[in-house]
């Protein structure tokens, strides 16, 4: 199916997610400069944006999201399924193990969304939001996303080679560990994405058996010694399957 663009919108959403990542309120000309607009156009769209209470102005003329975003997200975690059916698995993973336990929505191959959280007890933890974005093919989530998903492998092999990791596999090494998370059904990334943090992974599957959703858990790899690491992996796969669709539905 083609989608027609629509440059208002196009250029609406581009306004929005750079707010989203900025760390302060943003003025109308550098939001204009940093997505190539005429100011003129970037103020009209920032107007219908502000009468929304989709971005808000202060009394500098910055820019900032919004409280009306909160609505929407709040909103549409509520309406989907996925978040509340995970919640209790991962809160029952971040009692027995120390970890930060996460259900991840994976829309696309441009990145991977935070929706249900569950942190650790314990007394060294990572700090997760709910609503954070990482690069799809990043980690041990972008392990499980290249083995279970149907997208083009040329364009997998792109994504992989335009990430950012502390310590990098080759491309041929990464394509050996998506094998083996087909084989095996999970992933395990031991200080490739962050040092000195372990993160694992399962597929969420849906009825066709493709990825829909993740689990994730992540922890401070001192914590997590290989057999732990493996319980927590064997574990997490139960709760997958709990939370995925039955095959064939």
């Amino acid at each position: 199916m083609t989608h027609r663009a629509v440059p208002a919108v196009t250029r609406a959403v581009a306004i929005l997610r750079l707010l989203g990542r900025a760390k302060a309120p943003v003025g109308m000309k550098a939001i204009a400069q940093e997505l190539g607009l005429v100011p003129s156009t970037a103020l009209h769209i920032l107007r219908a944006l502000v009468a929304e209470e989709l971005v808000a102005v202060d009394i500098g003329k910055r820019y900032r999201l919004g409280l009306g975003t909160l609505a929407l997200a709040r909103n549409a975690l509520e309406l989907a399924d996925f978040p509340s059916a995970v919640q209790p698995h991962i809160d029952d993973l971040s009692r027995r193990y120390p970890v930060t336990a996460i259900g991840v929505d994976v829309p696309n191959l441009r990145h991977m969304v935070v929706v249900a959280l569950s942190q650790t007890q314990a007394p060294v933890r990572l700090h997760v939001d709910i609503g954070s974005r990482f690069p799809t093919m990043i980690s041990a989530t972008g392990r499980c996303v290249a083995a279970f998903s149907r997208h083009p492998p040329e364009e997998i092999e792109r994504r992989f080679r335009a990430l950012r990791w502390n310590n990098s596999p080759s491309f041929a090494t990464w394509r050996k560990e998506v094998e083996a998370t087909r084989r095996q059904g999970f992933s395990i990334d031991r200080g490739n994405y962050i040092a000195g943090v372990t993160i694992v992974a399962v597929p969420v599957l849906d009825g066709m058996g493709t990825i829909a959703q993740t689990i994730a858990s992540v922890g401070i790899s001192s914590q997590l010694d290989r057999a732990t690491a493996l319980a927590l992996a064997h574990d997490m796969q139960d709760a997958a399957r709990l939370v995925g669709a039955p095959r064939g539905a």
